[in-house]
């Protein structure tokens, strides 16, 4: 199997460290995407993925798989044996809310913040930004509160559970964790005002998948 993605963005981090988890390193080669050079909004990778993002998981009879979400179920359910998205109904109820609202709050907040309310990547990727919000930093002002609050949120739920979508660690740590890889771009922390998320974020920071994967080849 292939994954196509770009070593140190929070997407790709999300992937490696669900496969970091799985412990299935050895089942893919890792094929380099590059986001500055605007390779993902190219016919060849479009025919991939027609969101032109990364990742893309590429199984060995050429289907790909695209969305974080969707290459997640895929690779936790390879061995009959989930980790990452829940074994009873309501593990896998209040993992997907939850990590639902941590790609409309978190991933997506700071990521629209980041490419329309900053120069994002650069001059190669301007014309795939959606002309209409083109240069309107009011729109990226909107979603970087959107991923204010989500800190809030999310400070307030890991203030009575030790993980974002209860006992375990999931798939919404991750989503939560790397989206704060993306606010690093922007000098983004958290910092002593959401006590509870930050315990959290050194928390799985020590993980082993984490440590060594989020931002690594």
């Amino acid at each position: 199997m292939k994954i196509y993605d770009t070593p140190g963005f929070p997407n790709p981090a999300r992937i490696r460290i669900v496969i970091a988890e799985k412990g299935i390193e050895s089942s893919f080669q890792f094929v380099p995407v590059d986001l500055m050079a605007a390779e993902h909004k190219q016919p060849a990778f479009i025919a991939k993925n027609l969101n032109g993002v990364v990742p893309v998981l590429e199984l060995d009879d050429g289907t790909c798989i695209a969305e974080c979400v969707a290459i997640t179920e895929y690779l936790d359910n390879l061995d009959g044996r989930p980790v990452l998205t829940g074994t009873t109904p309501r593990e896998k109820g209040m993992i997907h809310m939850m990590q639902k609202r941590a790609d409309d709050m978190m991933i997506d907040g700071i990521g629209i913040y980041f490419h329309y309310a900053t120069p994002g990547l650069g001059a190669a990727l301007q014309p795939f930004k959606s002309p209409e919000w083109a240069g309107r930093t009011e729109f990226g002002a909107r979603h970087l509160e959107k991923f204010k609050a989500g800190m809030r949120y999310f400070d307030s739920v890991l203030a009575s559970s030790p993980y974002v979508a209860g006992e375990n660690f999931s798939m919404a740590d991750i989503t939560v964790f790397c989206a704060f890889l993306h606010a690093a771009f922007v000098s983004i922390t958290v910092t002593d005002e959401y006590p509870a998320l930050k315990a959290w974020q050194a928390k799985v920071a020590q993980r082993p998948s984490v440590a060594n994967r989020s931002g690594q080849q």
